[in-house]
């Protein structure tokens, strides 16, 4: 027997949102309780290299 995707398989964390670094960061900053740029967890190469692949 063959296995079926499962639909929607993506799960939600605990700010509602679907897993994803940049649906985390988005969410953080709706809420009021995103991170300072001195206590980010993403190093700013990293940050750089997603909004290249943004545009």
């Amino acid at each position: 027997m063959t296995k079926k995707a499962r639909a929607g398989s993506a799960g939600k964390n605990k700010l509602g949102v679907t897993n994803s670094l940049v649906n985390n960061i988005n969410a953080r900053k709706k809420k009021g309780i995103s991170r300072t740029k001195k206590d980010a967890t993403v190093s700013k190469e990293s940050y750089e290299n997603m909004q290249r692949k943004w545009e």
